[in-house]
């Protein structure tokens, strides 16, 4: 049987225990658990098995421990603190990126350059280029934004012989680029062109829409060589190649060239400086396509 002298000492000596390891009966709310309000809220890595299962705290062994009682129930140890900062984890790397190409959904999978030109609407013959590069899967610029000019009628969903506008839609190249001047080292086949190189432009020629060496094929056929600086070197668009019969026929000779002082009959013009990078960039191995509309329609495409 205990005497009212050893309980006190048993009381005496819980209280001591509990001053010596600095316990307290709730967390600090100014502790390392509070979130900045500037930044968004971190994940903060605790261990649970702590929380869960507190290790208790043990009595000197130079004493016996006191039968239970409410003044000498031995104290838990409180969890270990949380860290001082939450660990910090790298930035994912973007797996797409949101840009004009990406959002196309028409272009062929074999695809991995495109040149998208666009105004804005349809009564307009000034537009801005773009060109995309697929670089594993996801759409990169090439180069910058670039000014461009169209037909001086704008865009057309139907464009016809004859008629200024610039047709709108998915198109691929030739396989052969042209000049007047000499090749600047393009990767397509190149022609540099010679008195009397024509664009057949006359639909009811058995040779419609397509480059002819010899006598004019008469219509508004083009004499290549004498069209400068517009054709000191130009890609051709396969707009309407092969031929589609239509009357009225449907257009010829949409080419890629050089910008003049305004609009062109129905082509899309570059300063020479920005169209010798694109012809240099094109890539016949990347099966290359332009896309042509105004902003406002290009996801048709």
């Amino acid at each position: 049987m205990r005497t009212p002298l050893r309980w006190a000492v048993a009381g005496t000596i819980a209280l001591a225990l509990t001053g010596g390891l600095g316990l307290t009966a709730c967390a600090n709310p100014n502790g390392s658990s509070t979130v900045n309000g500037g930044m968004a809220p971190a994940a903060v890595w605790v261990d649970r098995s702590l929380a869960a299962s507190p290790s208790p705290s043990t009595s000197p062994s130079a004493s016996p421990s006191p039968s239970p009682s409410p003044s000498a129930t031995p104290t838990s140890r409180k969890p270990t603190p949380t860290p001082t900062h939450a660990p910090t984890t790298k930035a994912a790397t973007p797996t797409t990126t949101s840009n004009l190409a990406s959002r196309l959904h028409t272009i062929p999978s074999s695809t991995t350059q495109l040149l998208v030109v666009y105004t804005n609407g349809y009564g307009t013959d000034v537009a801005t280029a773009e060109t995309f590069q697929k670089v594993n899967g996801v759409w990169q610029p090439e180069f910058g934004k670039m000014s461009a000019r169209i037909g001086t009628k704008g865009f057309s969903d139907n464009h016809q012989e004859n008629i200024p506008t610039t047709p709108t839609g998915v198109y691929g190249f030739g396989s052969t680029m042209y000049g007047v001047d000499s090749n600047p080292g393009v990767r397509y086949g190149y022609h540099k062109l010679v008195a009397d190189d024509y664009w057949d432009e006359n639909p009811s020629s058995s040779t419609y829409n397509s480059f002819v060496h010899g006598s004019d094929p008469g219509g508004a056929s083009e004499s290549l060589w004498e069209t400068v600086p517009q054709y000191n070197y130009f890609a051709v668009i396969n707009y309407n190649i092969p031929v589609v019969s239509a009357t009225p026929a449907r257009g010829s000779g949409i080419f890629l060239h050089v910008m003049g002082s305004g609009g062109t009959a129905g082509c899309v013009s570059l300063a020479q400086s920005n169209l010798l990078k694109v012809l240099k960039w094109l890539n016949p191995a990347d099966h290359p396509r332009i896309v042509m509309a105004p902003s406002q329609n290009l996801s048709r495409y």
